[in-house]
């Protein structure tokens, strides 16, 4: 009854539920327990990229977990880089080293590695009693691992199960993953495919990729050039040269060398600087080696054939360089997080789920196709992607393996389709809620908030804006870090992008704040975007807290449905945004929707643009405190049953309840303010003619009856039915930011 999954459900009423109940039954009783032994098995340099920031989380917890390092498959041979030694650079203590390889790198020699290593495990795994056994992916190898660990009664956490990618991996794959107890899948797509395979929904969880976890906060290394030059020479410029590495397909050997064969000969002809490196252990890569040697690849000035590099630096090399050619899987996962180009050639990750970033040339026949895909992409640069991972995969992984019950049984237990009611009752608990990070920045304080899909705030936070551009910025990055980690860690949400809303006016296309309010300083001529996306890896979206609250209403709510309506916020300023057709109108200069200024009198009073006799010099909440201090001054405004405390400031509030309790002269002032507001709602009205006035802000429900009464006196008789209603959103602000994420990026497939 319990599951490993119940510390990364949310806080929310559904946690009564009695399958909730069932799955974190008796989980508090136990109190603290022995150090859960957890064995590491790597195989290859690739796999140790993704093994290798768990194996840093696991050793860096101690009190929770004590690590065993299992090194076999490539990292032993000689050819192939002896990349074991990475690994005891990286400061682990290998524990085992298994000679499993039989060489001949063909289909044969394939079988017999396998069976190699399943003679040599069963001695390995009795001497290291581990408790899990951490595999990766679906090379053969662990296979042999899976294989060994499901017989020996040995718990199996397996990562990057549930994905496609074509050949015989994915029968290796999910091979693997029906003798795995527990799945830490990279994509959401990967995870519905495991419940598919009627795996125990329970037992999986959608972790990202580990290797997001480095590369998201390490491929900005200052050192990058160095590391370039070191590899392709001192004179490569950054995005001037390409990285190459191409696998054997082992269920079409021939057509994958032919294609091979046509890659190195396209990439002669480009005569750009390339880092090619040496194919993997699988069957066919010794013929793939004779077709580069022939070529003289090694000997060309402008390869630099390779058998292995460090993670650290080819992230490096695959972020900054021009463009990325092959068929290995980094170009479909890892390259997609730096919006590095990639050309993927045939079918050996056919299946995979990828970004924008990849040009597919499945049908890879000709060398003139593939030479016209490095002319599309070389030199190109795209928004980064995290279909992959949002970089916290470890944390979630470690909080996993912490919750395993070893007492709970062994046997794994598998849902089929028959039994729809546990999927249905269970699914909703264990997907995470696909949420947008939604800034607000007012004059007064900084606002962040975790937005879901259905417009709940999940989580709010506030800070005071600080009065400074840079202190500004650092905090802005620093609260939407934060709130991120926050929300990947502990509140099961998955972050898809970042939406700003702030006042003045925005280039929503570039995401830059053209010219700011008065009320926040140092605020003009600022790139938002950029240092946000940079920071959180994330897409940005940026527009002006009017048009957020035209979009709010838009997604959430009276404007639901509605083709063409208007929102006007009525607060300190006035504001709001024009929706027609179901877009947010703009305007050339992105000057659309002021409807604060629209000018309703010559010789009104002084507006804060500089014009005279505009609505918000009549109607704002700071147009009406002006004329509550201007009463006061001159003694008219206090009426009986109304005080102010020493040294109490006056708002517009005073003058409201003046107004109320019979003070004639704050009646003329509110109803000059409420025909003002109406007024230029008619010319609104006259103008763009929406089927709906939605009023928002504070003053709102002040402002609803004047305004239909200027309605109905003013307007032409076919606007004259024109609903106005208040708005029932408590921040718009905040909604509409997030709006602007959850339209967009929810129309893609993760």
């Amino acid at each position: 009854c319990h599951s490993p999954l119940h510390s990364f459900l949310p806080e929310t009423p559904e946690r009564q539920h009695p399958v909730y109940k069932a799955m974190t039954c008796g989980t508090k009783e136990k109190g603290r327990r022995r150090r859960l032994r957890v064995c590491v098995a790597t195989c290859n340099r690739a796999d140790y990229s993704k093994l290798a920031p768990i194996m840093f989380g696991i050793k860096a917890q101690p009190e929770n977990f004590e690590l065993e390092v299992m090194v076999l498959g490539s990292h032993l041979i000689d050819d192939y880089g002896n990349t074991f030694r990475m690994i005891e650079q990286d400061d682990f203590d290998i524990g085992s080293k298994l000679h499993t390889i039989v060489r001949g790198e063909d289909e044969a020699a394939m079988v017999e590695s396998v069976g190699l290593a399943l003679v040599k495990l069963p001695d390995v795994l009795q001497r290291l009693q581990p408790d899990v056994l951490v595999v990766h992916g679906d090379r053969f190898d662990a296979l042999a691992l899976a294989t060994a660990a499901a017989l020996m009664n040995v718990r199996i956490l397996h990562l990057e199960g549930g994905e496609v990618s074509g050949t015989i991996d994915d029968s290796i794959r999910h091979a693997i993953s029906k003798l795995a107890h527990y799945h830490a899948c990279c994509t959401r797509s990967a995870e519905q495919h495991l419940i598919a395979m009627c795996e125990d929904h329970s037992r999986i969880l959608l972790t990202g990729c580990p290797s997001y976890d480095k590369l998201l906060s390490a491929h900005r290394r200052d050192d990058y050039m160095d590391i370039i030059h070191s590899w392709l020479g001192d004179d490569v410029k950054e995005q001037d040269y390409i990285v190459a590495l191409q696998h054997p397909v082992t269920t079409d050997i021939k057509n994958s060398i032919k294609i091979y064969e046509l890659m190195l000969d396209a990439l002669i002809s480009f005569n750009k600087r390339t880092l090619i490196l040496f194919p993997n252990i699988d069957a066919g890569s010794k013929e793939m080696v004779r077709v580069m040697r022939k070529k003289g690849i090694e000997r060309h000035p402008n390869f630099r054939a390779v058998k292995h590099v460090p993670f650290e630096q080819f992230i490096q090399l695959v972020s900054h360089a021009g463009c990325m050619i092959g068929n290995s899987s980094c170009g479909v996962r890892e390259a997609g997080a730096f919006g590095t180009p990639v050309i993927n050639l045939g079918t050996r990750q056919t299946g995979r789920e990828t970004g924008e970033n990849v040009l597919h040339v499945r049908d890879a026949d000709t060398q003139n196709k593939i030479y016209h895909a490095l002319e599309l992409q070389f030199g190109k640069r795209y928004p980064c992607s995290k279909i992959y991972g949002d970089g916290n995969a470890v944390p979630r992984i470690l909080k996993f393996l912490q919750s395993i019950d070893l007492d709970e049984p062994l046997q794994k237990t598998f849902r089929f389709p028959t039994v729809k009611e546990c999927i249905s009752q269970d699914i909703d608990h264990i997907l995470e809620t696909q949420s947008a990070l939604a800034v607000d920045l007012g004059g007064t304080n900084l606002r962040v908030a975790i937005v879901s899909m259905k417009g709940k705030i999940v989580k709010k936070y506030s800070q005071p804006n600080p009065k400074t551009y840079e202190d500004r910025i650092a905090l802005i990055l620093k609260m939407c870090s934060d709130a991120a980690c926050d929300a990947a860690v502990n509140l099961n949400c998955r972050i898809l992008g970042v939406g700003i809303s702030t006042g003045g006016r925005v280039n929503p296309h570039k995401g830059v704040i053209l010219h700011s309010t008065k009320l926040i300083q140092e605020w003009s001529s600022v790139d938002i975007r950029t240092p946000v996306s940079d920071t959180l890896h994330l897409p940005v979206w940026v527009d002006n807290d009017g048009n957020c609250a035209a979009l709010a209403e838009r997604k959430f709510g009276h404007g639901r449905g509605v083709e063409n309506f208007v929102t006007v916020i009525t607060g300190t300023g006035i504001g709001g945004g024009i929706v027609q057709h179901g877009e947010l109108v703009h305007g050339s200069t992105f000057c659309a929707a002021e409807l604060g200024h629209i000018m309703v009198s010559l010789e009104g009073p002084e507006c804060s643009c500089g014009s005279r006799g505009c609505i918000e010099a009549y109607a704002s909440g700071a147009a009406l405190q002006r004329e509550a201090k201007r009463l006061h001054d001159e003694d008219l405004l206090l009426v009986e049953g109304m005080s102010l405390k020493k040294d109490e400031q006056v708002t517009a509030a005073h003058l409201i309840s003046a107004a109320h309790l019979g003070n004639s002269k704050a009646e003329a002032m509110l109803q000059t303010a409420g025909a003002a507001l109406g007024m230029g709602i008619v010319n609104i009205l006259h103008t763009v003619n929406p089927g709906l006035v939605v009023l928002s802000g504070i003053l709102a429900s002040f402002y609803q009856n004047p305004v239909q009464q200027a309605i109905r006196q003013r307007a032409l008789s076919s606007a004259q039915g024109i609903h106005v209603v208040i708005s029932e959103l408590e921040e718009p602000a905040l909604l509409g930011a997030a709006s602007m994420v959850l339209d967009y990026t929810t129309r893609r497939t993760y």
